[in-house]
């Protein structure tokens, strides 16, 4: 019964074993579906399941019918318009980091966009290259197609060798599709937890970084070969160093110009994003400023012209070449994971601040298609840019029409005006893609924040960071999560133990350590752990609650011991049993621990046993000269399990053999705040026993003090009645019995 009183709550219940709870209160027994089950699910049909497979695989079939026209469209063609003028300039520009002729990121800004709003569950985000992306097909295609093999660098040459860079680029791109789309159909979406936010960053920032040193050669206009190895970036920048005089001064100088205006208008933009009604589309006014340029200037001669290749129509759908794909399948794994990875992340964070819901797996399956798709038409990876979709949801976006809107931009520059481009020079397009990484790059602030909330995160972030920029994005990202699993596991494997007590004299208990006015019942122990307990931290556990309490094992192989050399002194006649309890006859002798083993060392550690003795020997008292045996202070020990989630059955038996030690030694052990799935574990694992009993598993804590509290308090009135009855016994020998049984 529970009463308030105020701000004040009266609870009035009995003090509850878990057995007591169960047989006053009656358990359900709920049916668990099993693997079986949930496959017969799976593939069962009906009408209803055909309509929400169907909506759950078309999300555009329960959005698009209640598309708010009037209210949304104007808005959706604004934000579409702006969001596809970026995603050709991005597209141009991240096509420099895969190695592949500019006019190819065209494709993978428009195909992905289409498929992606048939199967995508984002409203807001922009589907596209992203640089992280593009730098990790790029490595694939420098790998398989280095510019060594250029040759005499030849026109006919240089095609065959773009051709070729194209099929890698289309091929891997089209492998991570398929690893996206398995992931998505097998219900693999929570892959995504096994990549933190601090991973991410960490991941991302040293995507930028290899972005800036892989533009180095363009602004420089150098011949530099591709490192796709560990420690290339550092071969990149030796080889960029040591051809530094051969530097195209008017390339260096139009890229610094462009870079310093396109930051400069940024910044204008993020300060004064509230009083503009658009961010400026600088990308745009300095592409058409370039590109007239060396139009009018015919600076062809001068510059190395970008989009030479532009070609103003679609590309045939190509097969991918399965000797590409052998090469290439733990890049096309990763690729799919960081693409996914960073995009849903993207997703997530709009999803929340416009309160609609989002489906990781559906999310696999969009992005697989969009890849396989867009690989088909020799486009490359695409994600989000985290540019792409703020200028996307920052301009009124509502939905996937700004997207459609987007794609139809793109498709326009394909078809209609991409001659126009052609004399743009990859200096101007090295400059844009370094002009959207300001973002990534000021992560870096991230590290300072990071390790005043939580060192873990921090490290995780350097070491991250660290092995993406030395030993490669694919290495280091395999790197970086196998160390954050390692992390993770150190913290399970050092969990936090502490020693709790009464706060306030009420049902509250606390680090003792953390308050002043606290009770700590006589005897009683309180011990929490809060981890789960498994074989890695079983030892632990085990050294933890040795530290609070005692080693047991060492208690009880000292008390058989003891024991051992009683009787065999009383068998010598050097001890005899008075009224005042054991006296020793002779001088006493002082034997090692091996003379008293005599190899049975393992009848130490089996329960003390007295039944043969005239006399119950009572180890708080004095023992006889030459035997001593450890103190034990603790008559109770309360084991607090409601931060264990889990325990394995190696941790089983550890601990099962810990509580016999204990419980050997007359100490009670109880067990608090065991959830209910644990129980059933241990009943089904048979770790009970004689000694190892159900009865030791409380509700909570309090209700264990209180039953230790009541049997001591029984116990003690019982001693009293006792005394009190043997001294009215007139019988003397009766009075000696009680004596030798209790010296004390």
């Amino acid at each position: 019964m529970v009463e308030p009183v105020g701000n004040h709550y009266v609870i009035a219940r009995p003090v509850y074993s878990e057995n007591a709870f169960n047989e006053e209160h009656e358990k359900l027994h709920r049916y668990h579906k099993t693997f079986w089950d949930h496959l017969k699910h799976y593939f069962s049909c009906s009408p209803q399941r055909v309509k929400k497979i169907a909506l759950n695989l078309f999300p555009v079939i329960s959005w698009l019918p209640a598309y708010r026209f009037r209210e949304w469209v104007l808005s959706d063609i604004v934000s579409g318009i702006n969001t596809g003028l970026v995603a050709v300039l991005q597209g141009l520009a991240f096509a420099l980091l895969v190695n592949v002729p500019p006019s190819y990121g065209l494709y993978a800004a428009f195909f992905p966009v289409l498929v992606y709003f048939i199967f995508g569950t984002s409203r807001h985000i922009s589907v596209g290259p992203f640089p992280v992306l593009s730098l990790m097909v790029g490595g694939v295609v420098t790998r398989l197609v280095p510019d060594d093999s250029i040759g005499n660098g030849n026109s006919t040459n240089i095609s065959a060798i773009n051709d070729e860079r194209v099929m890698v680029a289309a091929s891997v791109t089209f492998l991570s599709g398929i690893v996206q789309l398995l992931l998505g159909i097998f219900r693999f979406g929570f892959i995504v937890i096994y990549l933190s936010q601090s991973l991410i960053s960490g991941f991302t920032t040293a995507a930028a970084i290899h972005v800036l040193v892989s533009q180095l050669k363009f602004m420089f206009q150098l011949p530099v070969p591709g490192f796709n190895k560990p420690f290339g970036i550092i071969y990149t920048l030796e080889s960029i160093f040591s051809q530094i005089t051969e530097t195209n001064v008017a390339d260096l100088v139009t890229s610094l110009v462009v870079l310093l205006i396109v930051f400069v208008v940024k910044e204008m933009n993020d300060r004064y994003k509230e009083k503009l009604p658009t961010p400026i589309p600088i990308e745009l006014l300095v592409t058409v400023l370039a590109a007239l340029v060396s139009h009018f200037v015919n600076f062809e001669e001068k510059f190395n012209v970008a989009v030479s290749f532009l070609s103003l129509r679609f590309q045939t759908p190509v097969a991918p070449d399965v000797g590409i794909l052998q090469n290439c399948i733990g890049d096309g794994i990763s690729i799919a994971i960081v693409g996914f990875a960073v995009a849903f992340s993207v997703a997530k964070v709009y999803s929340i601040k416009h309160d609609y819901p989002l489906d990781g797996n559906q999310e696999l399956i969009a992005f697989g298609l969009g890849n396989i798709v867009g690989g088909s038409f020799k486009g490359f990876a695409s994600s989000t840019a985290l540019s792409r979709s703020g200028v996307q949801e920052s301009t009124g976006g509502k939905t996937q029409i700004a997207g459609i809107i987007s794609s139809v931009i793109v498709l326009v520059v394909i078809l209609a005006i991409g001659f126009l481009l052609a004399p743009l020079q990859k200096s101007v397009l090295a400059s844009l893609a370094l002009g959207n990484l300001k973002g990534m790059l000021m992560q870096f602030k991230e590290v300072g924040i990071l390790w005043r909330k939580d060192k873990y995160d921090c490290v995780i972030w350097v070491v991250t960071f660290l092995s993406a920029v030395f030993l490669g994005l694919d290495i280091g990202l395999a790197t970086a999560v196998a160390f954050q699993l390692l992390t993770v596991v150190i913290r399970s494997q050092i969990p936090s133990c502490t020693v709790l007590a009464n706060v306030g004299r009420s049902n509250i208990y606390r680090n003792r350590k953390d308050y002043t006015d606290i009770y700590e019942p006589e005897g009683v122990k309180i011990f929490r752990c809060s981890s789960p307990i498994f074989f890695a931290n079983i030892e632990f556990f085990r050294e933890k609650l040795i530290t609070v309490g005692f080693n047991p094992l060492r208690v009880l192989r000292k008390r058989n011991k003891a024991l051992r050399k009683i009787r065999k002194m009383l068998k010598k006649g050097e001890l005899r049993v008075t009224p005042k309890g054991l006296v020793c006859m002779a001088n006493p002798m002082y034997e090692s621990d091996e003379e008293l083993d005599n190899n049975k060392i393992e009848e130490l550690d089996q329960p003390t046993i007295m039944t043969d003795l005239p006399i119950r020997i009572n180890w708080s008292t004095d023992l006889p000269p030459g035997i001593t045996v450890p103190q034990v202070n603790i008559h109770s020990i309360i084991l607090d399990f409601s931060s264990v989630s889990f325990l394995d059955f190696s941790a089983m038996t550890v601990l099962r053999k810990t509580l016999k030690e204990f419980v050997r030694l007359n100490i009670d052990v109880y067990i608090a705040g065991a959830h209910g799935g644990l129980l059933d574990k241990l009943e089904r694992s048979a770790f009970f026993d004689e000694e190892i009993k159900p009865s030791m598993f409380f509700l909570t804590i309090h209700d264990a003090v209180l039953h230790i509290l009541l049997k001591k308090d029984i116990a003690k009135q019982e001693r009293i009645l006792h005394t009190i009855s043997v001294f009215k016994c007139k019988r003397p020998r009766m009075l000696l019995t009680w004596k030798l049984s209790n010296p004390a």
